[in-house]
């Protein structure tokens, strides 16, 4: 290495044996590792028998750590900046600093790796031609219940990040939004010793689920199959969106109303379409 830069690292998402010759050796040669929680990336380096000079990099302190970094680079030293598990930025932070450093004039490059998402969609028999990573759902039901109305119409196959706390609790949302018989694909605990990935209907995978308690720990990709294409109605695609939005929070007429108010579409079309969700 010579010109000063920084390294995105991906690292393991469990399983050890998945970072690459690559990473380990940049891991090693770098002047100093940026880190989500440095115990943990301690842990991985101590595995690894790299040694290296850490600092944390989280939410809380990304701007501050980018200007210090950004130090680093001006004096002509390597840096590498890696999350807890999987490819830094997904549903992760460090947009602030690789923005910074971009900006700043210096070089950044990736050093590719595991990412969870992707290896989901990979075994999940799924369509991957065109997808949508939304990352983690809203905390709250009511806001979790808008988002899946707003995503329910879309064709493409939608991807989230989920929480052993609220695992149930947002597949219960999505059959609520989206039809208990929308397929819908786990993947739990990947790379790791209790991996499992299991694919059903909605209304199946809930009661599968709420069956066995096991099944509700860990960290959870979760992979929606896209609503069927629907026959061309007159309704454009922001048409749906804007109707979905207004129907989580007004009964279907007043929703139909004002979505043809707002966006042109006929009234009745967008009515009909909603009672058709509904049936």
């Amino acid at each position: 290495m010579s010109a000063p830069k920084l390294h995105v690292v991906a690292t393991p998402i469990g399983n050890l044996a998945d970072l690459s010759p690559r990473a380990q050796q940049i891991l090693a040669e770098v002047d100093l590792i940026a880190a989500e929680d440095t115990r943990h990336t301690g842990r991985l380096l101590q595995h690894f028998n790299i040694k290296a000079n850490l600092i944390s990099v989280h939410d809380h302190n990304e701007r501050q750590r980018a200007e210090m970094i950004i130090d680093r680079l001006s004096q002509g030293q390597q840096v590498a900046l890696v999350s807890d598990a999987g490819t830094p930025l997904i549903s992760d932070p460090g947009f602030i600093l690789v923005r910074a450093v971009r900006e700043a004039g210096y070089d950044v490059s990736p050093v590719p790796g595991c990412c969870a998402f992707v290896a989901a969609l990979s075994a999940s028999g799924m369509p991957s031609d065109r997808f949508s990573f939304e990352g983690f759902l809203p905390a709250k039901t009511g806001a979790r219940q808008q988002t899946l109305s707003a995503l329910s119409a879309d064709t493409q196959t939608l991807i989230f990040y989920e929480s052993t706390h609220r695992i149930v609790d947002s597949l219960k949302d999505m059959a609520l939004t989206l039809g208990e018989d929308r397929f819908v694909l786990i993947a739990r605990e990947l790379t790791k010793t209790f991996e499992t990935i299991k694919g059903a209907p909605l209304a199946e995978l809930i009661e599968w689920i709420e069956a066995d308690s096991n099944q509700q720990r860990g960290e959870f990709v979760v992979i929606v199959q896209g609503a069927p294409a629907r026959e061309v109605t007159g309704i454009s695609a922001e048409s749906e969106r804007v109707l979905a939005l207004l129907a989580a929070e007004l009964p279907p007429k007043r929703a139909a109303a004002l979505a043809a108010e707002i966006t042109g579409a006929n009234k009745k079309a967008l009515y009909q379409l909603l009672l058709d969700k509904k049936a």
